[in-house]
């Protein structure tokens, strides 16, 4: 995330930029032109392209492998919480979304609605999936009959479509990738629990230990929290500019779908109840997350275990020595299990092809020339310190297996650094706008309340999330008004 220079230690953003040229690789400084910095990196490192039809985007092979890995972890732990994947409509009918009024209230100004199909006028529209509450409850209400089948836990990887006044690739797009899990339980408690484990055992994990982005958790505001929810849970994560991401929500929806939709159960003496409901998601914005978190002057910074490629051989110049311990060099790291790409491509500048996997982002590079074969070495590179260092030949498995060892943590680590330097504790409204607009501002919640919160919205800021004030999440019965709001810029 830092703009790195020669150094090893990886250091702060601010001091490494003023360490080097405020421009690399033809890319418009961080620090100079923020959102032109991230669209310039998205173009250039190959990650995605404006569609055809305004605010949808076309995922490109590089940033669409960066995304089934992070799909891959995410998935791997919802699995792991005893969800199972299923597959529903892309179209609704109009009428299930007039069902649950604060529900649609809330996704009416999104809404992309089918009139016509067939050459003709359709009896009744139908709602291209904005998200899938509705028609999930529809068939919920068949499925659930007894306490045995509970909980039911379902999930899905899919599409939605909303409407987007002002889409960003990855950020804000009409249409986009993401999973959305809902689930119905017995009871309040257990439907609460549930929640939880989703918003720590898979996305605050995943986010932390497989994107290397810290994330705060906490929950919404009553202003911020998804449209039908009782109390929308929350993951956000600070960006290289301070501004805040909400990387992915949890919601309790309490009984509101379920009374709307009729799913109800006979409990253990025949008595006929309402549900308990959950619903949970993250999307595709995460890997604009991963853009702005960790990214450079130079373009990305992978983490490996999202990297298309962990590993690049590059050869400096065409020579048979050098393509013979190049590609002996590719073939030991790859049974060592890197994923790893051979670059013999010497018809193409040397300085050129670095660049681009600087761009890309590729954690390790090592390259082999005339000059390091004559000393028994190759040059391994460090992207995200961009830091040199010969290694002799026989000696650089283990080396490039120990540097993609320490990559995500550092990462993680300069992000957390990053994002304590850019939050402060204060104790009033003026305070928090003051603060929030370069970063986070940590202000009790009884000294904003919904009238504070308005003032904010006024300023461009907003509550992230609320939590106690160590951080940790509010228990059962705990009131907003002993919180802590964390306040700042989102996107």
């Amino acid at each position: 995330m830092a703009d790195a220079d020669a150094s090893s230690s990886p250091g702060t953003r601010e001091a490494r930029a003023d360490a080097r040229p405020a421009a690399a690789g033809g890319l418009t400084s961080r620090t100079e032109d923020f959102p032109r910095w991230y669209q310039e990196v998205v173009a250039r490192a190959e990650m995605a392209d404006n569609g055809p039809v305004r605010g949808t985007m076309v995922i490109r092979p590089w940033g669409y492998e960066i995304w089934e890995r992070l799909q891959a972890a995410i998935d791997e732990r919802i699995k792991a919480a005893g969800a199972h994947n299923a597959y529903f409509p892309l179209f609704i009918p109009e009428a299930f979304m007039r069902l649950e009024a604060e529900h649609v209230e809330g996704f009416d100004p999104e809404l992309w609605v089918v009139t016509h199909g067939g050459g003709r006028q359709l009896e009744e529209p139908v709602v291209v999936r904005p998200t899938s509450e509705t028609v999930i409850n529809h068939f919920f209400a068949k499925w659930v009959q007894s306490h045995r089948d509970l909980p039911l836990l379902v999930n899905q990887w899919c599409n939605v479509v909303r409407w987007e006044l002002r889409p960003r690739l990855f950020l804000r797009t009409t249409e986009f990738l993401w999973q959305e899990g809902h689930t119905a339980h017995a009871d309040e408690a257990d439907a609460r629990a549930y929640a939880l484990k989703i918003l720590t055992d898979v996305y605050r994990d995943a986010m932390e230990q497989v994107a290397a982005v810290p994330v705060l958790v906490g929950h919404k505001t009553a202003r911020e929290r998804f449209a039908g929810a009782v109390r929308t849970w929350t993951c956000e994560a600070m960006m290289g500019d301070g501004k805040a991401l909400q990387m992915g929500t949890s919601h309790e929806l309490g009984q509101n779908f379920a009374k709307a939709f009729g799913i109800q159960y006979s409990d253990a003496t025949g008595t006929l109840r309402h549900v308990w409901q959950t619903s949970w998601g993250a999307s595709t914005r995460l890997i604009g997350a991963l853009i702005m978190a960790h990214g450079d002057d130079f373009g990305l910074r992978l983490p490996p275990a999202l990297a298309p490629i962990e590993v690049v051989v590059v050869c400096v110049r065409e020579d048979d020595d050098v393509l013979r311990a190049a590609t002996q060099l590719t073939d030991e790291l790859r049974r060592a299990g890197s994923r790893i790409q051979l670059d013999d491509r010497t018809d193409t500048g040397f300085g050129r092809r670095t660049v681009d996997w600087e761009l890309k982002g590729v954690p390790v590079r090592v390259e082999v020339g005339p000059r390091d074969l004559a000393q028994g070495n190759a040059t391994l590179v460090t992207r995200h310190t961009r830091t040199k260092e010969p290694v002799a030949l026989g000696a650089v498995a283990d080396a490039v297996g120990r540097t993609l060892r320490r990559v995500g943590p550092e990462l993680r680590a300069e992000a957390l650094a990053f994002r304590e330097e850019r939050t402060a504790s204060v104790g009033s409204l003026a305070e928090a706008v003051a603060t929030g607009t370069a970063g986070f501002a940590r202000v009790p919640w009884r000294a904003l309340g919904e009238e504070g919160e308005l003032a904010l919205a006024a300023e461009a800021l907003s509550v992230r999330c609320l939590q106690r004030d160590d951080g940790e999440l509010a228990g059962p019965g705990e009131r907003d008004d002993a919180l802590v709001a964390v306040v700042g810029r989102s996107y």
